[in-house]
């Protein structure tokens, strides 16, 4: 796996911290969850650690409160915008696929008779997670266009990412950009979790230790035995949630 960039201005969270940020995206339905959180610089001091050797299982770094006011123009830790853009949107994906409504979300995707854009965001996510970015945008372009103002998130992201900053523009202003309908209520959703303890966890650790998060192979194996509908032209193959996928993913380790 690829360590994530450190600096020497390396910032400090635990994963408890990480967990409360996942728990602050219950509704993943727009701007107001993840995109909020980053407006808001909540996730500012996620990102960056101390140097392992200074931290143990035992004494995880403290966390360190986001600096007040002009820090969001601070000098970032990474080299360039685009590992930035490209370590934060693996922290949005974990965070995504943790979400407590992820499940139900995804389960409205596949069931429903009609678009539905947080279903789109998750699966875009399982995508990127399992490193099928081409088709994770093809899926947050769906969400996006549906509504979705994270999923509009994860593109400026995901441009960003891949120095495409003239796109990335267009969709940092349509994450930002107040939705002409009210917002719809948040549908009720179950205890269930997208994904086991165990493997939403370890996303969390493994960005914290500064890799890129990761699924274990019988997850992932599931994401493999998808169908995929055809190659298209501009995202390649794209795989489709399938009826049982939600509950495919919950028995896998078991």
């Amino acid at each position: 796996m690829t360590r994530a960039y450190r600096g020497p201005g390396e910032r400090r969270e635990t994963v408890e911290s990480l967990l409360s940020a996942a728990a602050a995206v219950a509704g993943i339905g727009g701007l107001a969850d993840f995109g909020a959180l980053d407006e808001a610089g909540a996730l500012d001091g996620l990102g960056c650690l101390t140097p392992a050797a200074e931290w143990s299982a035992t004494s995880p770094p403290a966390v360190v409160p986001p600096p007040a006011g002009p820090s969001r123009a601070a000098p970032s830790a990474y080299p360039t915008a685009r590992d930035e853009a490209t370590h934060e949107l693996q922290l949005a994906c974990a965070l995504v696929v943790n979400a407590a409504a992820a499940a139900a979300s995804l389960e409205r995707l596949v069931d429903d008779h009609h678009i539905d854009p947080e279903g789109a965001l998750v699966f875009g996510c399982l995508l990127h997670i399992t490193g099928r970015s081409a088709a994770a945008r093809f899926w947050w372009l769906f969400g996006a266009g549906a509504g979705s103002r994270t999923a509009a998130y994860c593109l400026y992201l995901a441009h960003r990412g891949d120095g495409e900053f003239r796109d990335a523009v267009y969709w940092r202003e349509q994450a930002a950009h107040a939705p002409d309908e009210e917002p719809r209520a948040v549908a009720a959703f179950d205890d269930k979790q997208l994904l086991p303890d165990e493997a939403r966890h370890n996303l969390l650790v493994q960005w914290h230790s500064g890799l890129a998060p990761t699924l274990p192979a019988a997850l992932e194996n599931v994401i493999n035995r998808l169908v995929v509908e055809g190659d298209d032209e501009d995202f390649g193959a794209i795989p489709r949630p399938s009826p049982t996928l939600v509950a495919d993913l919950g028995r896998a380790l078991h």
